[in-house]
């Protein structure tokens, strides 16, 4: 098989979807592997390493769309790149849908066979190809959120870990999943008071068992979340339904009684985001404000830290991405029915319940069309 790995153009979205060690172990298996040229220099990773690694070298995304069988990226297709897609030619990227219905009804129109990492899911539930950048966002989110707690970008001037004699921020955490585990984990770390807001009083019980003492854990409700806010500095919205819009659990009427000068990271945004007055923004332009509520919604966090996010999104994504080539993609979802829950939208069909549910479409059960 061709595979295609193609280069970002997502605004400042600096990851690519394969290293120059999945090149050469997807070469090893038979494959011709064309890279965008400098697609992956946003990674640190350059033509040369690609070369030597024994992939080939495309000079436009066109060239790529043109001949290969199965194009990789990290994020969803751009609308200039729809006109690109051939029918039947494999899309294996996160495309998040349910929250894109101009790119949902784009994809449809092409005829491609559009397998999404983020819907690829285990017998016991996990992502396997979100958690890493899950992780990686989760851990960001502070980052980012004690960034603009500093009055120099708005927020109140508080430092997320206090210092001896003054005390730390508080930090709601708003699911306890991938995301939120990993927000709260680095919120604790430097000190900061975290409460975790989670549905499952199972993930609770095990929260509040691996956590610090300085994280408490509070069973989610509108009421439990409308009593904390007005203590809040730093509020994160972790909140994950696979393949489907993200609840509002955080109201434009709440928003009014957060402090000025607190922060909302909501990681959630690729799914539409978890608070009312969420819209998704960009590394280059990342925050707004409403109600005096400074707000970071940008739709690709991880790519900030692309040398990190790159390297763990292939060690996740590389295993079924081989299967797809290897056994092409019909076989490979016969054959793998963790993978067949990543199928999306298969030649004009839609195969993904929660993306019929937001848009009101058709479903077609993927085991019909194998």
């Amino acid at each position: 098989m061709i595979v295609g790995v193609i280069k970002e153009i997502k605004n400042n979205e600096f990851r690519v979807a394969m290293t120059p060690s999945g090149a050469e172990q997807m070469v090893a298996h038979g494959h011709t592997v064309i890279i965008e040229k400098t697609g992956g220099e946003g990674s640190g990773f350059t033509d040369d390493m690609y070369v030597e690694a024994g992939a080939q070298i495309g000079a436009t995304a066109a060239d790529v769309f043109a001949k290969a069988d199965m194009i990789m990226k990290v994020k969803e297709p751009q609308p200039s790149e729809y006109d690109m897609i051939r029918p039947g030619q494999v899309l294996f990227t996160y495309f998040h849908f349910a929250a894109e219905e101009v790119l949902t009804h784009a994809m449809i129109k092409s005829n491609s066979i559009d397998i999404a990492y983020e819907t690829v899911e285990t017998p016991s539930r996990s992502l396997p190809l979100l958690v890493p950048m899950s992780e990686v966002a989760g851990r960001m989110a502070v980052q980012e959120g004690a960034k603009y707690l500093e009055k120099t970008f708005g927020g109140c001037g508080k430092l997320l870990a206090g210092v001896p004699g003054v005390e730390p921020a508080n930090v709601l955490v708003i699911g306890g999943g991938i995301v939120g585990t990993q927000a709260a984990k680095v919120a604790a770390g430097v000190g900061a008071n975290v409460t975790i807001v989670d549905i499952s009083l199972d993930r609770l019980r095990y929260l509040d068992d691996i956590m610090p003492a300085n994280v408490s854990t509070v069973m989610s409700s509108p009421h439990n979340i409308r009593k904390m806010l007005p203590n809040v500095d730093l509020l994160v919205g972790a909140v994950l339904i696979p393949g489907a819009k993200a609840p509002k659990l955080v109201t434009a009427d709440m928003i009014k009684l957060m402090k000025k000068g607190s922060v909302i990271v909501d990681v959630a945004i690729d799914q539409g985001g978890c608070v009312e007055t969420s819209h998704a923004t960009t590394h280059e332009d990342p925050i707004y404000d409403v109600d005096g509520v400074i707000h970071y919604c940008v739709a690709n966090i991880p790519g900030a830290v692309a040398y990190t996010s790159t390297k763990a999104l292939t060690n996740a994504t590389l295993p079924y991405a081989l299967q797809l080539a290897d056994k092409g993609w019909k076989k490979a979802l016969e054959e793998n029915a963790d993978l067949a829950k990543g199928a999306n939208i298969i030649e004009g069909k839609v195969t993904y319940k929660g993306v019929c549910d937001a848009f009101g479409m058709d479903y077609t059960d993927i085991n019909t069309l194998l």
